[in-house]
């Protein structure tokens, strides 16, 4: 079992992460929900039966919305937003209505925490990782491979098939991607400018690697995938929309441990395209022994073959005391400052590895939901 303490700040830090101030009105189901989690005994009570590597809170957050889902509960299903359709607003009647709620189904929420994990798959990360994989390709013309590390259901493995929008300070806008896509990302740009233009880079192989390879055809797995989703309008539409594009091209997954399985994958990768690999919010939950395996791991393979790590993760160790990179990168003191006070973001971090020569860069952070993206960091003080 979890510490009530700890289960709640980590609910607290969600909150905080989602739904800061200044964020989009359609985020306050998601802050409200974790909120609720960390105030109310009944909602609490259930999350700290979760072990506490299962992430209890955004287990449970999950549960919750694949049963509302499923059974439509007047009043509290009122207040989940459905694909394509707006937020529900907010009033005073959903921590009432989720405290019964919680109480009426908690031996079914325990069913749901006992036999998931927490899944999410956010499409709308690909906004952080596409300037990136631009940045990449710009310096380096070689198809790229596209190694998708935790993949789940594979979204991310066909970024180049979505539209992007950064709404730039000042009213001003950068449009790429596949204009036609019914898939379309948008995020605001509060600082810098990312490196985008209309085109893609371009991808040769794709690969996902997961311990857990996710199949969209199952409706069950599909459910629970949704469910995962923080219950924002817009998060919602998107994922249905990505799942789609998904089911329409196939792409090959490799189940099995990331650094068990790492370097088959690798050796499947022609040699003529650039090895790319990607993470978001993946790194930051592999506990410390097994992050630096993985570190170990890269630089290893990068003495034989050129390659980039893209990452998109928060500060490690999860939570307000983080103070380092998955990548090992050096942070400015005004992240760990931001990370402590503010909640969790997601760093962009390249490592970039060229005839066995490593070098490492902090592109920019990002809302964990792509809600917005600063294309910048601090500088990093020195001493």
């Amino acid at each position: 079992m979890s510490g009530r303490a700890e289960v709640a700040d980590q609910a607290r830090a969600v909150a905080a992460a989602w739904s800061p101030p200044g964020a989009p009105e359609s985020w306050w189901l998601t802050a409200e929900t974790f909120a609720a989690i960390a105030e109310d005994d009944a909602l609490l009570d259930l999350a700290v039966e979760v072990p506490a590597e299962r992430l209890p809170p955004l287990l449970l957050s999950a549960a919750i919305t694949l049963l509302v889902t499923e059974q439509g509960p007047e009043p509290l299903s009122r207040y989940y937003p459905r694909p394509g359709r707006p937020q529900p607003p907010c009033d005073d009647g959903f921590r009432p209505a989720l405290h019964a709620f919680a109480l009426a189904e908690s031996d079914a929420l325990r069913r749901l925490c006992g036999r998931h994990r927490y899944q999410m798959n956010e499409v709308g990360r690909c906004a952080d990782v596409l300037p990136a994989l631009s940045l990449v390709s710009e310096a380096d013309p070689r198809p790229l491979a596209l190694v998708d590390l935790g993949t789940g259901a594979g979204l991310g493995l066909h970024l180049d098939r979505y539209r992007y929008t950064y709404e730039l300070p000042g009213g001003d806008r950068l449009v790429a991607g596949d204009v036609t896509s019914e898939v379309a990302l948008s995020c605001e740009v509060r600082a810098g400018r990312p490196p985008v233009s209309g085109g893609v880079p371009s991808i040769g192989s794709r690969i996902g690697v997961d311990s857990e390879p996710l199949d969209l055809a199952d409706p069950a797995t599909a459910a629970w995938l949704a469910a995962c989703v923080p219950p924002e309008a817009g998060a919602v539409t998107r994922f249905a929309a990505a799942a789609a594009v998904a089911r329409a091209h196939p792409t090959r997954t490799v189940r099995g441990d990331l650094v068990d399985v790492l370097p088959q994958v690798v050796a499947e990768v022609p040699r003529d395209e650039l090895l790319c690999l990607v993470d978001t919010y993946v790194h930051v939950f592999l506990p410390p022994p097994e992050l630096a395996r993985f570190v170990a791991l890269v630089h290893e393979i990068g003495r034989e073959r050129d390659l980039d790590w893209i990452s998109v993760d928060p500060l490690v160790p999860l939570g307000p005391q983080a103070t380092d990179t998955v990548q090992g990168l050096p942070v400015p003191r005004a992240l760990i400052d931001d990370n402590r006070d503010g909640g969790v973001f997601g760093l962009i971090g390249r490592l970039s590895i060229r005839d066995g020569r490593a070098t490492g860069t902090l592109l920019g952070r990002a809302h964990p939901g792509s809600a917005w993206l600063d294309w910048t960091v601090p500088a990093q003080a020195d001493g």
